[in-house]
């Protein structure tokens, strides 16, 4: 299948790792030139160096606090040409509302709320102007499926979804496409953190995290966590051609996870 990627210029944010740089490969792989956004220069230039040799891409590197005042703007400002931007920065905390300051709720918000915000506004505004362009969302099953011992991060998942299918039903009337995913359980860098975190915790061993997430595999969908590889397929998908017709939809890729009944 042609996704007709190649040739096509993407902005990915929160490309040094994870999900964002498997959706850098994936890009890369169709034949795309990537721009990859991060705090990390020195995991941007080795990323975008490999890809450069593995793909025969243009990779460029944009070393950037979205999170800063301004800086999600100006960054839209200098890729506001690209036909594909890729909003997937930010991580925030788990807890529950007693538990995290205003402090921390605003700092976290600021990157993965207001920065797809901001630089949404300028790239959306030129894509609409040259009457193309996708936007995809990567954002989170927790905005479905809310939580309140992650309560920030459902509620800012939650305005993203919003988000995503308010703009992604006017855009259609200026040629322009915008859509999301929701992740699920996911084996990036960050989860890994996490499970060796728990392993040192019920363990006394960080190293022993592989133990613990072979018991947690086995309450998953499918007994297995999903790879940054498979989202980054979705949103290739949903980035292309072969989804033309799809505007202001949110994709869960959970293994059905947010669907199944609690006990």
């Amino acid at each position: 299948m042609d996704l007709e990627l190649r040739g096509k210029s993407v902005l990915i944010t929160g490309a040094s790792k994870g999900i964002g740089l498997a959706c850098a490969r994936g890009f890369a792989a169709e034949g795309a030139n990537v721009h990859l956004a991060a705090r990390s220069t020195a995991e941007l230039e080795a990323a975008a160096a490999d890809i450069r040799k593995q793909y025969r891409v243009d990779a460029t590197v944009h070393a950037v606090d979205l999170g800063a005042n301004g800086n999600a703007a100006a960054l839209g400002q200098q890729c506001g040409n690209v036909d594909v931007l890729v909003n997937n920065a930010g991580a925030i905390p788990q807890g529950s509302l007693t538990q995290l300051t205003e402090e921390r709720w605003r700092k976290a918000w600021d990157l993965k709320v207001f920065g797809f915000f901001n630089l949404t506004r300028e790239v959306y505004r030129r894509m609409c102007e040259r009457g193309s362009g996708v936007i995809v969302n990567v954002i989170g099953v927790a905005g479905e499926n809310h939580r309140s011992n992650y309560i920030a991060g459902t509620t800012g998942n939650a305005s993203l979804i919003a988000f995503t299918r308010a703009l992604g039903g006017e855009s259609v009337d200026h040629g322009v496409r915008v859509v999301g995913v929701n992740p699920g359980r996911i084996l990036t860098e960050r989860q890994i953190a996490h499970i060796e975190e728990r392993a040192e915790k019920e363990l006394g061993e960080r190293g022993r995290w592989k133990e613990i997430l072979a018991r947690m595999s086995e309450k998953l969908p499918f007994k297995r966590t999903g790879d940054p590889s498979e989202v980054s397929d979705l949103v290739c998908y949903l980035a292309s051609a072969r989804a033309s017709y799809v505007s202001g939809t949110v994709v869960a890729i959970d293994g059905g996870a947010s669907t199944r009944p609690r006990a």
